[in-house]
């Protein structure tokens, strides 16, 4: 199976050198089909080329790579992202788990990235990695009101780690130490977070799974946040956090 792959860079010579790498190396695997300088112009190539795969270049002028993809409604490909910087949005995307390559492009990382593409193509998982990731990029900006007894506090969602149930309150622990109690339910904030990556790992727990650190196996299951404490997996709610988390 050939991917049918675009590759999407402002820079003549950057999509240049990746076309003959691939080329060169990955010729078995990879079919370019086209190659577009702009996100406009990518835009373009994808709708009409409808690809397995695109290297997308992050920072573009006039309008990123990420802004690119969140013109999509729904992301059918996969995406290698592609920068010459380590920059906040890398960061995320190294969160998210998801492939990109520093420019100059690495031989051994580009072949790694392009095999790990063809493996999930294979396997006709869906690429909900990129989805998930552009609601947390989503979220990086958006706040939230929290009504409390003494009035309404807002917060970077993104600042939020987790929301715990107390009866019909709900305490929520930001990453900074502070934690706020709301006149909210649970339930509440699930419906209103769900969208912005927050995951319901039991009956008294929603987190946020951009701070998710580490997922420690047992009966549910526990995982470990970005400030270090601890949260118990229900059983009941292991096997959609699994799926969240691509780990099944």
């Amino acid at each position: 199976m050939m991917l049918r792959t675009i590759i999407i860079d402002d820079e003549k010579r950057g999509r240049s050198v990746l076309q003959q790498m691939l080329h060169k190396y990955c010729s078995g695997t990879v079919e370019i089909v086209a190659m577009a300088e702009s996100a406009d112009a990518g835009r373009k190539a994808i709708a009409e080329c409808s690809p397995d795969l695109v290297f997308l270049d992050v920072e573009m002028p006039k309008e990123s790579g990420l802004e690119l993809l969140q013109s999509f409604g729904k992301i059918d490909f996969e995406v290698i992202f592609v920068t010459a910087h380590e920059n906040y949005a890398i960061q995320a995307i190294k969160m998210s788990a998801l492939d990109y390559l520093l420019k100059p492009v690495n031989l051994k990382e580009l072949k790694d990235a392009v095999a790990r593409a063809e493996e999930k193509i294979k396997a006709g998982k869906s690429p909900v990695a990129v989805e998930s990731f552009l609601q947390t990029m989503k979220s990086a900006h958006s706040k939230i009101g929290l009504p409390t007894r003494i009035g309404v506090v807002f917060v970077q969602i993104n600042d939020i780690l987790r929301c715990e149930s107390e009866s019909n309150y709900t305490t929520i622990f930001l990453a900074n130490g502070e934690k706020h109690t709301s006149a909210k339910t649970l339930k509440d904030f699930e419906q209103l977070l769900t969208e912005y990556n927050f995951i319901r790992i039991h009956q008294s727990h929603l987190v946020n799974a951009l701070h998710i650190k580490q997922y420690l196996k047992g009966d549910g299951g526990t995982i470990i946040l970005t400030d270090n404490s601890t949260v118990e997996v229900s059983r009941r709610h292991k096997e959609e956090l699994m799926k969240r988390l691509l780990l099944v």
